[in-house]
């Protein structure tokens, strides 16, 4: 991100065949700015639109010197689209939003209230959703299981309105589908997180992007975060502990069925009993295997994250007394 602006306050809005909502959108935007007393600035990221998106977004860049647009080549994702919007941003605060009008911008001056609270993070909470069930439950036992792993707990992780301090999105480096989880990784960097009760409108334009994939998508990206955030400097510690787990059974595995032969050697079943044994073997075999595999990663991921340490910063200064 450039140099922030700390009078300005730029909007970053992803947009994907929006063209329904964006001269609604830029209307109601222009009404909250007029009560502020920041100056805006309204960045468009049209994300391979296949409809007339750009071209409005042309049109209102060509009426409003605040409105700025990036246009992408094909459609990258979400997340691509906020960290273009983000790296183009000039202002010291940055809000996104959806462009298909559920996320209100008169929502904007409570955010804004939140972040002179203190807090360097805002993620908006739609406590009220207006969405059919198949979508907000899933979602609230993600939110839920989320913020129990990471230990961020808020109640709507997948909002996409959120309002963000800019020197916590210069810490903080997205890919994938990893938008839904700046503010977990934000606050691994240690910033301060918060959260806004908003209000959700329902949908009056087009359809949601989103299909029964973003759950297993999110799932797996749930893991990823914990690993990030919990064991970004010391992988060994969740990878060697699982082999260590793996190698004690297989170690146990191979005592039992040690056992269990010397035991069989003597009976009349004994031949009876092989089928067993092999199994057995096979899986303490494969335990150990697997405990070895998971503690020579672990070495590899160590030494990986040393060289990350030596070359980079991988701790976050919130001030320093020499004024740099």
């Amino acid at each position: 991100m450039p140099d922030a602006d700390a009078t300005l306050l730029s909007l970053v809005i992803p947009v994907y065949n929006e063209r329904d909502s964006l001269v609604a959108l830029h209307e109601e935007i222009s009404e909250v700015a007029a009560t502020l007393s920041e100056r805006v600035e309204i960045v468009f990221i049209d994300d391979g639109s296949k409809d007339d998106s750009w071209q409005i977004v042309r049109d209102l860049a060509a009426k409003d010197e605040r409105v700025r647009g990036i246009k992408f080549r094909r459609n990258f994702g979400k997340a691509a689209a906020l960290a273009a919007g983000f790296g183009a941003a000039k202002g010291a605060t940055v809000i996104t939003m959806d462009a298909d009008l559920q996320d209100d911008p008169h929502e904007i001056p409570h955010f804004l209230a939140k972040l002179r609270d203190g807090f360097d993070v805002v993620s908006g909470w739609k406590k009220v959703r207006h969405d059919p069930w198949h979508k907000v439950l899933p979602s609230r036992v993600f939110n839920k299981f989320l913020s129990v792993l990471t230990g961020v707990h808020l109640h709507d992780h997948n909002c996409g309105m959120k309002a963000y301090r800019a020197e916590a999105l210069r810490e903080v480096h997205m890919y994938g589908e990893m938008h839904r989880f700046v503010p977990v990784l934000a606050a691994a960097r240690g910033f301060k997180v918060g959260e806004l009760v908003i209000q959700h409108r329902a949908r009056k334009f087009g359809h949601s992007k989103y299909g029964w994939k973003r759950f297993i998508k999110g799932a797996l990206d749930v893991v990823t975060v914990r690993l990030l955030t919990g064991f970004a400097r010391r992988p060994q510690h969740f990878l060697g502990a699982w082999g260590l787990g793996f190698l004690s059974a297989a170690v146990v595995g191979f005592f039992l069925l040690l056992l269990n032969l010397l035991v069989r050697q003597f009976e009349a079943d004994a031949g009876a009993g092989m089928m067993t044994q092999m199994v057995g073997l096979i899986l303490a075999t494969g335990l150990g295997v697997l405990g070895a595999q998971c503690v020579l990663t672990g070495l590899i991921a160590e030494t990986i994250a040393a060289r990350r340490w030596l070359e980079n910063e991988v701790y976050s200064v919130a001030e320093r007394t020499d004024g740099r």
